[in-house]
């Protein structure tokens, strides 16, 4: 039974991580059929508060299941109250730190993220689904790109990825006049925004406990949802012509709750914690599957309809995020 532990835990995980993209596929399709009645900075603002609302419950839940764990540990050891007040300044003054840190962190990240999601959330007014969720998986392919301004090492498979992925965006961006739909542009330009909010957080990760990861990941939510609420009655009126009312909020509560708790809040916390047991590269071979569940939704939930020359390119898009998972070994 211990023997097999580790492959199980390997096994659940893989289940859990195709939950996550089937959630976050299909979050698309709530993402698109949301235009229809309120705006996309509106949108992103409600579902940042929600998702950080929904993350705070799991740091609370975290935090208070850590001290009892502390508690009882305290208890067990016998240790004496002296002590434990002589130990208290210092670690009031490294959470409070630890805090700022946090803070910081996560308005940066936060502005990234406020920058992706509405790059991304304003090109679904007039993009479709399953079309915005392939063009998003760019972000897969540019990541270790990106990396390169860094001075992050990166492999063949990577300019191949970035090959067959130009191709892909072709076919499904240009059309027969050879011109560049501006909802295709904002997407590509969300992607780049996509890739560089997952290397601010692998630059702050691997520095963060998992509860401080999770106070990281609701701050950067609350600060996205500050600054979009705050663009909503500026920018909203250019992009949709609805009216900003509680009955046109109230109509898409369904899709602002999936995207807002279940996508954001839900499944994060399902990722973070499958990807504790999951090796790195069939991870993101997992979840780079998103893409094609959000293109099955938007066929099945939207009927939307894919041309063999879009089909083509959401297929050669797959295959460049698939060539970016892989990890050749350097020869000698």
């Amino acid at each position: 039974m211990d023997q097999r532990s580790p492959r199980f835990k390997q096994v659940a995980s893989t289940g859990i991580l195709l939950l996550v993209a089937v959630i976050w596929g299909l979050c698309f399709v709530a993402q698109r059929s949301a235009m229809d009645y309120i705006g996309p900075f509106l949108f992103n603002g409600i579902r940042g508060v929600l998702a950080a609302f929904a993350l705070l419950v799991i740091v609370l839940f975290v935090w208070l299941f850590g001290r009892r764990r502390s508690k009882l540990s305290v208890a067990s050891s016998k240790l004496k109250a002296t002590e434990l007040q002589e130990s208290a300044a210092p670690a009031e003054r490294t959470a409070q730190k630890s805090f700022k840190y946090l803070l910081l962190a996560g308005l940066f990240c936060g502005t990234i993220l406020f920058c992706a999601s509405n790059l991304q959330q304003i090109a679904m007014v007039t993009v479709t689904a399953s079309k915005a969720a392939f063009i998003t998986a760019l972000y897969i392919v540019l990541v270790p790109v990106v990396g390169l301004f860094l001075k992050q090492k990166t492999s063949w498979n990577t300019w191949v990825s970035v090959g067959v992925a130009f191709v892909g965006l072709y076919l499904l961006c240009i059309n027969s006049s050879f011109s560049l739909e501006s909802g295709d542009a904002l997407l590509i330009a969300c992607a780049f925004f996509w890739a560089f909010h997952i290397l601010a957080i692998g630059h702050f990760a691997p520095r963060l406990t998992l509860l401080q990861l999770f106070t990281l990941c609701a701050l950067q939510f609350a600060f996205t949802a500050l600054l979009s609420l705050i663009s909503a009655p500026l920018f909203d009126h250019y992009f949709v012509s609805v009216a900003l009312t509680t009955e046109a909020v109230l109509s898409v509560a369904p899709e602002l709750l999936y995207a807002g708790i279940l996508s954001t809040g839900v499944a994060f916390t399902l990722a973070a914690v499958a990807q504790r047991h999951a090796k790195p590269a069939p991870a993101a071979i997992v979840m780079s599957t998103e893409s094609v569940f959000g293109l099955i939704g938007g066929v099945l939930l939207l009927s939307e309809v894919l041309t063999l020359r879009e089909g083509i390119g959401c297929l050669l898009m797959f295959t460049a995020v698939l060539l970016t998972q892989l990890n050749p070994k350097r020869p000698g």
